[in-house]
This record gives C-alpha cells, structure tokens and sequence, in this order.
C-alpha cells in the first residue's frame, strides 16, 4: 500500500495529499481526456469531461492491474482555472464517484490550449501496485 507523506504542522490539504510513499509495480498513465474509448466526445461540460477522463483513467490502471487506490498522483491540465473553481463540489463529488476517497499527490495547472479542441480537461496520472 502506499503511505501518504504529511509534514509536522502543516495543514492537511483537502482532496489532495502532499506526498506519497510507495513500492511496487508502477503504472504510467499518460493524459487521459474526456472522451470515451473510441476517442469520441460525449459532452462538452467541464465535470461531465472530468468524469470521462477520471474513468479513462481507471480503465487504463485496470489494464495494468491496479485501481483507483493504487493512483498516487495525478496532474491535472485544465483550460479555465476560473470554471475549475467555481464548481469544486460538482468536481469532488464526480471525482468520489470514480476514485472514491484516494487522494494522491496532484497537481492543476491551467494552459491555453490542449491538443484535441473539445478537451477541457488532460489528466495525466501514475500508479503503483503494491508488491
């Protein structure tokens, strides 16, 4: 299993850990959008993208013999930081439906473009199945 890394009086971070500690096999998932498996997108509604994408990325680490408990970090590429935070609850909860209560080490970056037009979201993750 993995051990999450929380420095001596820091504030614990909601939805997020700072740092994780873990052995075993890694699995790196490379970004994952909001389309489905056949590369076609369903909507373009950044939470509903949000949860495609966290899917796609189940699937991906499923391949590889892993589940969302085994994800110990995620970087997040979004187009609009502004939308991302005004709909934080609408995020968490898809986030929980997908992933349940892990929380890696993550990151969010805002960019001004993703290669697919549609994509609002890029989800680029990696795993680690325990020995």
């Amino acid at each position: 299993m993995s051990e999450i890394l929380q420095p001596d009086g820091w504030a614990k971070p909601s939805g997020y850990a700072n740092g994780v500690a873990a052995r075993g096999k890694s699995i790196f998932i490379a970004g994952q959008i909001g389309w489905n498996g056949q590369c076609v997108f369903e909507s373009d509604d950044l939470v509903a993208q949000i949860g495609q994408t966290l899917r796609n990325i189940a699937a991906v680490a499923a391949a590889g013999g892993a589940g969302p408990e085994h994800i110990v970090s995620m970087t997040w590429f979004l187009l609009d930081r502004k939308e991302y935070s005004a709909r934080l609850r609408e995020i968490g909860g898809v986030y929980r439906d997908v992933m349940g209560r892990c929380f890696p080490a993550m990151t969010a970056i805002q960019v001004s473009g993703l290669i697919e037009d549609r994509a609002k979201v890029e989800i680029q993750a990696i795993a680690v199945v325990p020995d």
